[in-house]
């Protein structure tokens, strides 16, 4: 076997069963070894590698294992790195595997050379390359590992070409092992369940290693036995069932003002696999504000990041099903305290400004969430200002349902479909994407076509590069914009063009006939929403 079947075989062994890519001439010996084994692992052609990592990333966020991607040296690789940059701000565990010069050619400057341990060392928790065909499986089954140990995140396989074409010999194919988890001590969790305890208006902000551990009932049963409210960060709005009494909205843009009020109020925090990142505390000043930070998160280097008050570094799950035993009964005025944000969540989430466009998206929002209620879902979003309807007034009620870019990067939203709906085969996917970002990506919507996924496209149109308005708007003032607008296609016609089933929505009732009848539709759709950009955000129109 050589270097390439080694690597496929072990890709096989540790249950890898779909992998997205670009295709290039400098990893042959892979792809004729992936091809040979199309019987266990499904390889998809995407149309630019920042959509094959993008996909990568989505699939790894709902599967919750490593997401694969493929992608050639040079400018496949810097292509790529958007996906492995947002895999990295995210904590999904990636793995992404680039073909390189052959050995000889190495250091000499060759055709689309790169350094990559330089390139990817700031975002990439390792960057590995095999030196003999011999080490390849052993090296692919550590990048695996490494991606799932402790904060999850993407690791880089470089693969010089003549590594993967020659005979490796006799080589053992690594069978996935468990993995070593901490465990939280006697003495840590009498310590945290004194301070859960001794707080009179504790506040949970649960994050994305919730969602990896698929850790969301634990969470629920452990916000009622303590009567907490939960919170989530941002963009990972399914850490609990919104309908569940404890869940009393997000922290993150837009936050809403029961939530501010309760943050001055609470005198606990408790950080429940969430990292605290710089959209959830406001560009840091939430945790420069001295606030008593209790912190469960399996990642010893984060917790030493954030400099929490007291921090577990062990899995969250089983540390919140300790802690539900080692604390105490919680008190009426705790009960009280829950139950007040839990209303104002309600509240804010009931309210909605009026549009001044033909197309109001927060009924749009709504009737997306009431025709998924009933069926097994994903949504996606891309990054934009449109999302902050979505972000409002969607409710997630599933687990594994909420795929959206923590690191705000645009052109997330289509290719992330397309990695969700092959991550929960038989799940509805809808992708919510701005004009901006599916300019960017947009034509991975011919990858949901090729594969026949049932994605939904929701492009939304105000002809601008909106976020970047509003900005401007606030910092110099009414009309002095320059750079945001946009002269977009017919995006309805464009997607008719991929192969989708297409409509356009001009006015709010045009949308809910258009949406159902994709709901029906056996295969790619998309809906070309066109808004008023005057209809700037879920908070309102532009102030003077």
């Amino acid at each position: 076997m050589n270097g390439g079947e080694a690597l496929v075989e072990t890709l096989a062994a540790q249950g890898v069963d779909t992998v997205f890519c670009v295709p290039g001439e400098s990893y042959l010996a892979v792809l004729e070894a992936l091809r040979r084994r199309s019987n266990a692992i499904r390889l998809v052609t995407n149309r630019h590698e920042s959509g094959a990592t993008f996909a990568a990333n989505a699939y790894g966020k709902i599967a919750r294992k490593p997401g694969i991607a493929f992608v050639s040296r040079g400018p496949g690789a810097t292509n790529a790195s958007i996906g492995l940059h947002t895999a990295d701000q995210d904590s999904v565990p990636m793995v992404l595997f680039i073909g390189q010069l052959p050995r000889r050619e190495l250091g000499r400057e060759g055709f689309q050379e790169i350094d990559y341990a330089a390139f990817f060392g700031t975002i990439a928790k390792a960057v590995l390359q095999p030196i003999d065909p011999a080490d390849v499986a052993r090296m692919t089954a550590e990048a695996l590992a490494i991606a799932q140990a402790g904060r999850p995140g993407p690791v880089v396989v470089v693969l010089p070409e003549d590594v993967t074409e020659a005979e490796a010999g006799e080589v053992a194919i690594p069978a996935a092992t468990p993995s070593f988890e901490a465990e939280a001590s006697a003495v840590q969790l009498r310590h945290a369940a004194a301070m859960i305890d001794g707080a009179k208006k504790p506040l949970i902000i649960a994050g994305e290693m919730v969602k990896f551990e698929a850790a969301t009932t634990r969470l629920g049963a452990f916000a009622e036995a303590a009567a907490i409210p939960v919170t989530a960060a941002f963009r990972c709005q399914d850490v609990l069932n919104n309908d569940h009494p404890a869940y009393a909205g997000v922290f993150g843009l837009g936050r809403s003002p029961h939530l501010t009020k309760a943050w001055e109020e609470t005198d606990l925090v408790i950080l429940v696999g969430s990292r605290f990142d710089a959209i959830t505390s406001a560009d840091f000043d939430l945790r420069d504000q001295g606030k008593t930070i209790l912190m469960l998160h399996p990642s010893a280097d984060t917790v030493a990041q954030v400099q929490p008050s007291f921090g577990i570094a062990a899995p969250v799950g089983p540390v919140l099903d300790a802690l539900i035993d080692a604390i105490a009964m919680p008190s009426a005025e705790r009960a009280a305290w829950q139950a007040e944000q839990r209303a104002g969540f309600e509240t804010f989430q009931a309210d909605a400004p009026k549009a001044l466009g033909k197309v109001d998206m927060t009924a749009v929002i709504r009737h997306v969430d009431h025709a998924l209620s009933a069926v097994d879902h994903v949504v996606t979003n891309d990054a934009g200002n449109f999302a902050s309807w979505l972000h409002r007034h969607f409710r997630w009620r599933l687990p594994d349902s909420q795929a959206g870019p923590m690191s705000g990067s645009m052109g997330y939203g289509v290719p992330a479909g397309v990695g969700a709906a092959l991550a929960r085969p038989g799940a509805r996917v809808v992708s919510f994407v701005g004009d901006g970002g599916f300019m960017m990506t947009g034509q991975e919507i011919s990858t949901a076509v090729q594969n026949n996924l049932p994605l939904i496209v929701i492009a939304c149109d105000n002809g601008h590069y909106g976020t970047i308005l509003m900005h401007q708007h606030r910092y110099a003032g009414a009309g002095n914009y320059a750079a945001t607008v946009l002269n977009s296609p017919d995006f309805a016609a464009l997607g008719a063009a991929y192969g989708a089933k297409s409509w356009k929505v001009e006015t709010t009732g045009q949308f809910g006939p258009a949406f159902d009848a994709a709901m029906a539709h056996d295969g790619p759709s998309l809906i070309h929403v066109l808004t008023d950009i005057r209809d700037i955000s879920a908070g309102g129109p532009l102030k003077n």
